[in-house]
């Protein structure tokens, strides 16, 4: 087990240092371009590619830090540049999660490879869990994936929505109904390979914020997959589904299923892009207070915005160490007995919003002008409330789990 320390090794800082000179030199450059352009960067991930920032083996490194601090610091990093561009960059580790959280060791070795690509021909994947009317409550999802034993095949059929990488991704991991009666219990996730007849992108996404990332519908119209694509393999499903059936009867303990495991091993990750927005944010709230003169003197100089801005730094400082410590946790086997993975979530997201809306407050009209980053950067801290579980939905994660009542 690797001992919980408050210092980033010397390893690990110069990854910090090499992503936060991409982030400052390539992503920021262009975040009000693509902003405006509401379009994937390709040119981005495709310079991200060429360095290794976006491949499997960066990815890998970070996810298997034995610290568990090598996922969230580089989601800080690159949000801290921008946080569209940089969801268009780790938008397909999503999918990359629910293949190595469910998946075998031939699915993972299969599949994530090739979500991914290469400098040359760089791959993109999207994870598809929420339906129309199933997005907190993943028991309402509607999508069916029937089995076809003569022909060793899952039919699949349904509508995804809030994609990232949906309908443009060479490989779609989706989240699919395979006994209706076991509620959430009987949900299984599927690989759908490239090319795959019957899949397709239904409508795209003008967002609020984080405009750069690609959010469509996909449609699934009979999509036949191998039964070698059902993640984890039929034993292991039936093996789970009879599980759940039995405890049903018993009215016995609940069965994690696949999207659940997935945004559960996420969850913190999502904290740190919040925590990067927020102190990309802060920073600029900062040198403009120091360097914006009123009435002869800095604006730092008065106590309301001086005492705005420590309140800032130290609430993006404690949503860092919230996220540190249940990624920690993560790495090492540790238990969310207080779901200190939603805790993470929880207050790094809504200090974002807060951080990003008290940086507007400081640079005054400036703050609500596109000429300055931080109303962007608002309009983008928006989505961390919401994606991959609502505040209200990881406020009721962490009282259930106190109070050892079943998360529904």
């Amino acid at each position: 087990m690797a001992e919980f320390t408050m210092e980033l090794n010397d390893e690990q800082k110069e990854v910090r240092d090499w992503l936060h000179g991409f982030a400052a030199d390539v992503i920021r450059p262009a975040a009000a371009e693509w902003d405006e352009r509401e379009e994937t960067p390709w040119p981005v991930i495709q310079e991200a590619a060429k360095v290794g920032i976006y491949s499997l083996d960066f990815y890998a490194q970070q996810y298997f830090d034995q610290t568990g601090l090598g996922i969230p610091m580089a989601m800080e990093e690159l949000f801290w540049g921008d946080a569209g561009i940089a969801l268009s960059i780790v938008g397909t580790g999503l999918a990359a999660v629910g293949v190595l959280a469910n998946g075998t060791e031939e699915q993972i070795g299969t599949w994530v490879p090739q979500m991914y690509g290469d400098a040359n021909d760089v791959k993109l994947a999207a994870f598809c869990s929420s339906e129309p009317d199933a997005g907190s409550d993943v028991a309402s999802m509607r999508t069916r994936a029937v089995y076809d034993e003569a022909k060793d095949e899952w039919v699949i059929n349904g509508t995804k929505t809030w994609a990232t990488n949906g309908g443009i991704a060479n490989v779609h991991v989706v989240v699919a109904v395979v006994d209706a009666e076991l509620g959430s219990k009987g949900h299984a996730s599927f690989i759908v390979p490239p090319n795959t007849p019957g899949l397709s992108q239904g409508q795209k996404f003008k967002k609020h914020g984080i405009r750069a990332s690609h959010t469509a519908e996909v449609i699934l119209d009979n999509v036949r997959v191998p039964g070698s694509c059902l993640l984890g393999g039929k034993a292991k499903l039936d093996e789970r589904l009879a599980r759940a059936r039995e405890r049903a009867k018993a009215g016995g303990e609940r069965v994690k299923n696949a999207a659940m495991a997935t945004f559960e091993a996420s969850r913190p990750a999502v904290g740190a892009m919040a925590v990067g927005t927020a102190r990309a944010a802060y920073e600029v709230a900062l040198d403009y207070a120091m360097t914006r003169e009123q009435f002869g003197r800095p604006i730092i100089d008065n106590q309301g915005v001086a005492f705005q801005l420590a309140e800032m730094r130290t609430q993006i400082d404690a949503a860092r160490l919230l996220v540190w410590r249940a990624s920690w946790m993560a790495i090492n086997g540790k238990p969310f007995t207080a779901a200190e993975g939603s805790m993470s979530k929880l207050f790094a997201s809504e200090t974002s919003k807060k951080v990003t809306a008290q940086a507007i407050q400081i640079l005054g009209g400036n703050g609500y002008t596109r000429e300055y980053p931080v109303e962007r950067m608002h309009r983008d801290s928006a989505i961390y409330t919401i994606f991959e579980g609502t505040s209200e939905i990881q406020r009721l994660v962490i009282a259930r789990t106190l109070s050892g009542m079943p998360i529904r």
